[in-house]
């Protein structure tokens, strides 16, 4: 009577951990990190604040993804409007912010000392425009390869982890390059604020004629 023998146990198959989304989320984050640098932190800042709130941390329902989206498009609006907005000290030490025009700077909260101000010099230019698209592509980068929205409306792309993590190096060289070519100065609502010099006055007649 033959004897026989039992195959070895066939050990189980790999369970998806939460190990891959962790390498994810860090490599995602660091590349994703020099990218912010180029956006208004008030809106960053604002988006990574309601992002886990809206996404239900990942675990997105019909109600969270139309927030999510909603979310995005607001504050991809505001990184692009951004881009036109400026700001100056006048000699009061008083910072006044303005949207950027044809002519030169609209202050939204003018004042007496502002009045015989020549705001030329923060006329709209080519760069502004430059400035305001690759802000808004960086901030869809930043805010489509967040963890949240990442498990929210594609969570079949953690499997392209690789892909994932050369979007942002990329982005960011290409967006850092253009930013050097056209370099901006302007520090606009969001943006870290840096006392600007003060533009010079428009000369009254009194003054003209002396």
């Amino acid at each position: 009577m033959s004897s026989t023998t039992t195959p070895p146990p066939q050990p189980p198959p790999p369970q998806p951990t939460s190990i891959s989304v962790q390498n994810l989320t860090q490599t995602t984050l660091a590349g994703v990190g020099n990218l912010i640098k180029l956006l208004p932190t008030g809106t960053v800042f604002l988006f990574q604040f309601l992002n886990p709130l809206v996404t239900n941390n990942g675990k997105c329902h019909v109600v969270n993804t139309y927030l999510t989206s909603f979310l995005i498009a607001i504050s991809g609006f505001l990184c692009f409007f951004a881009s036109f907005t400026d700001s100056y000290t006048d000699s009061q030490g008083n910072t006044h912010y303005g949207i950027v025009t044809a002519t030169g700077l609209w202050l939204i909260t003018p004042s007496s000392s502002t009045s015989k101000q020549d705001f030329s010099t923060y006329r709209l230019r080519l760069g502004d425009f430059v400035h305001a698209f690759f802000s808004l592509i960086v901030f869809a980068v930043v805010a489509l390869l967040d963890p949240n929205s990442v498990e929210c409306f594609y969570p079949s792309f953690k499997s392209t982890e690789k892909v994932l993590m050369a979007v942002p190096p990329v982005i960011g060289v290409v967006s850092s390059a253009i930013f050097v070519l056209f370099p901006n100065n302007r520090h606009g609502f969001g943006y870290p604020f840096i006392q600007n010099s003060t533009p010079t006055p428009t000369p009254t007649p009194a003054s003209a004629s002396a």
